[in-house]
């Protein structure tokens, strides 16, 4: 499990936001859950490896596709 954040503005057209977040409701998972999500699978795709904040051991590390 993670244990830091960090803040990430992201700009987009407010009709997209309103859709993304009446989305969201519908599925019950938060903006930011499904960002966290977006991201995290975009550096799996493109092979980029990172070590979660709170990893205690190597095996937590490696992300999972």
């Amino acid at each position: 499990m993670e244990l830091k954040t960090a803040r990430l503005t992201v700009l987009v057209d407010p009709a997209k936001k309103k859709a993304f977040e009446v989305l969201c409701a519908k599925q019950d998972v938060t903006p930011s859950q499904v960002t966290r999500r977006l991201i995290r699978d975009y550096l799996v795709h493109h092979g980029v490896t990172f070590v979660p904040s709170g990893a205690e051991d190597e095996e937590e590390a490696t992300p999972k596709a």
